[in-house]
């Protein structure tokens, strides 16, 4: 099946998507990396209120480099899923309801996604050229001391992805 759907996917939409389909994205994800991970989970277990709401959120492992003038982002591909695998379980069930990024998942992120009835969607790596073009802006909003590992507001318009993990657990 192909899905145009737009952000945040409530439970109903999620539960639809099967390994497979193909889904193409619209509305504002979080773009963020392994050290944004890490501090979002210190806080976390800290009691400590977050910079951002996670709650049914959605976000998408990426580090976007600078545009060039004149453009409005620079490259924007996806970056390796399992370096958030360690925090990612905690952020299921904080809230997160839709991950976007690339390759394997833990057994542990697996069943966080099937207890939470999340989705994993998934983009090819090294297509970043191509990928901008669905990319509306991009905005830095938290830990802006990380530089390309800080928390990013992105707006996506209908940016190709394909369901990784489906809410049941299914997995390609």
């Amino acid at each position: 099946m192909t899905y145009y759907l737009s952000l945040p996917l409530d439970e109903e939409e999620r539960i639809k998507l099967k390994v497979g389909d193909e889904v193409f994205v619209s509305g504002n994800v979080y773009g963020m990396r392994d050290q944004a991970h890490r501090r979002l989970a210190e806080l976390i277990s800290e009691g400590r209120e977050l910079p951002v709401d996670i709650c049914n959120g959605s976000i998408f492992y990426v580090g976007p480099t600078e545009p060039k003038p004149g453009e409005k982002v620079g490259s924007i591909g996806p970056t390796t899923s399992s370096r958030m695998d360690p925090f990612t379980p905690l952020l299921i069930s904080k809230g997160v309801r839709v991950l976007i990024g690339k390759g394997k998942r833990s057994k542990e992120v697996i069943n966080a996604i099937k207890l939470y009835k999340s989705v994993y969607l998934v983009t090819p790596g090294g297509i970043s050229p191509y990928l901008r073009q669905f990319v509306l802006y991009v905005k830095p909003i938290a830990f802006l001391d990380l530089g390309p590992e800080a928390i990013y507001n992105i707006k996506l318009e209908n940016f190709p992805t394909f369901v990784g993990i489906d809410t049941g657990g299914n997995s390609l």
